[in-house]
């Protein structure tokens, strides 16, 4: 019976942890893509890194990417960047497999 518990323990501890990763890989990845983003609206300096603190906070207003999206979308369209959903979406995700990088290194 104790080996049942110590499996269970085990995939809770497990989940635990790949849940924190996932946390902090989508929190790095919205840094970058705050970044990025900062860099085509002409931020530069404290003032990309603070935009930059705003694209990593619009995630917590619903789960998924969705909020992160809309934020930059609206954002790049208030500005007149031209950039399509789809070219903001790849970003995204190319950011994403960096930030995965980074935190696993780290």
């Amino acid at each position: 019976m104790s080996s049942m518990k110590d499996r269970e323990n085990a995939f809770e501890n497990k989940f635990a942890h790949d849940e924190e990763l996932k946390f902090k890989a989508e929190a790095r990845r919205n840094k970058l893509l705050g970044l990025w983003a900062a860099e085509l609206l002409g931020k530069t300096g404290e003032e990309a890194e603070a935009y930059a603190k705003t694209v990593v906070l619009a995630d917590f207003e619903e789960a998924g990417d969705e909020d992160v999206f809309r934020k930059v979308r609206g954002d790049f369209d208030a500005a007149g960047v031209q950039q399509s959903d789809h070219q903001i979406r790849r970003q995204m995700l190319d950011l994403l497999a960096i930030a995965v990088d980074q935190v696993q290194s780290s």
